[in-house]
């Protein structure tokens, strides 16, 4: 049978132009049958799609301008490589006010150690993160013995242009006074991240508190509403990662200005963002600021944030002066 196939293929093909085509197959004499098979090229594999990268945020040019004789300053710290970018100014210092009552209250739980805070504490360290409440906040550094929990947070964060101010007239440093760059601010917050400032125990803790900050810039939610700025930039594909924050922020007569902070923590970054300028623009301008930062650093570019209010004085945040830290509460 084999000679008899040969045969009549060699035919087949004098009659086509002595080219045998058989569009989209090819024909086959079987080895072990004799047959004359039709088969397809087999179709080339496409590769498997790849999925984008989830957005983030990463080192980028900020475009942010608040005019002669305000200040303006920025760091981001990369988790994966440690590296802090920001702005050339990103080691100018700024009081930090509430901004760093994340850190007493982190400092607070890790020296119980094992043992367990009273109902009353635990309260109190709720509200001074999700409120940014000021007694609470008082209460706690003064259980921690005062200005050596502001040492504490230098030593162990490894903090570089961080200084405890010293009121005129005052015998100790008040926390909200604290002199703290963006540098020191997003190591601030690594210090919180990474556990050291909480401790294994108490880290998670902090860190969903810091999820649950609340209120906004709106008169009846000051002055104790501090969910705004830095998380105000960022799409939902970030918010929904778990990022926590804590802001600070106090109209200072002595100066006339606005002194604003903006401090954010996920898994792959810390973000601060740091400034003053004139009480009169209040405090919603301020919060625009930190939302412009978050936003013209979000990867990948462009459209992956939200938008964001532009850079405006608002009718809300005139009013009260720096106060001076309460009494044991």
């Amino acid at each position: 049978m084999r000679p008899r196939v040969v045969l009549v293929l060699a035919l087949a093909a004098i009659v086509f132009g002595g080219v045998m085509l058989v569009p989209a197959a090819y024909a086959r004499l079987d080895g072990d049958t004799g047959t004359l098979g039709i088969g397809a090229d087999p179709a080339p594999t496409p590769p498997a799609p790849t999925a984008p990268p989830p957005p983030t945020l990463a080192a980028a040019p900020v475009s942010i301008n608040l005019g002669k004789g305000n200040f303006f300053s920025w760091a981001l710290l990369d988790r994966e490589t440690g590296a802090i970018s920001g702005s050339a100014n990103k080691t100018a210092t700024n009081s930090t006010e509430s901004m760093v009552k994340v850190w007493i209250v982190s400092d607070y739980l890790r020296r119980l150690g094992d043992k367990a805070p009273s109902a009353s504490r635990l309260k109190q360290a709720s509200v001074a993160i999700r409120r940014s409440d000021d007694k609470a906040a008082q209460s706690l550094y003064n259980a921690s013995g005062g200005s050596a929990v502001l040492s504490r947070m230098t030593t162990m964060c490894g903090l570089k242009e961080t200084k405890p101010v010293v009121p005129p007239g005052e015998k100790s440093a008040w926390w909200s006074y604290t002199k703290m760059s963006p540098a020191d601010a997003v190591r601030m917050g690594e210090c919180v991240k990474n556990g050291k400032a909480a401790g294994p125990k108490w880290t998670k803790w902090v860190l969903t508190e810091m999820t649950k900050v609340n209120g906004t810039t709106a008169k009846r939610d000051q002055p104790y509403g501090g969910r705004w700025g830095i998380i105000d930039g960022l799409p939902p594909q970030i918010i929904k990662q778990g990022v926590g924050i804590k802001n600070g922020w106090t109209p200072i007569f002595v100066d006339n200005k606005w002194h604003v902070n903006c401090l954010a923590v996920a898994d792959n970054w810390v973000l601060a963002v740091m400034m003053r300028y004139p009480i009169k623009k209040g405090l919603d301008f301020g919060a625009s600021v930190c939302a412009s930062v978050a936003e013209q650093l979000v990867a990948p570019q462009p459209g992956a944030a939200l938008k964001v209010p532009q850079l405006s004085g608002g009718k809300h945040g005139i009013g009260w002066p720096s106060p001076k830290p309460p009494a044991e509460g």
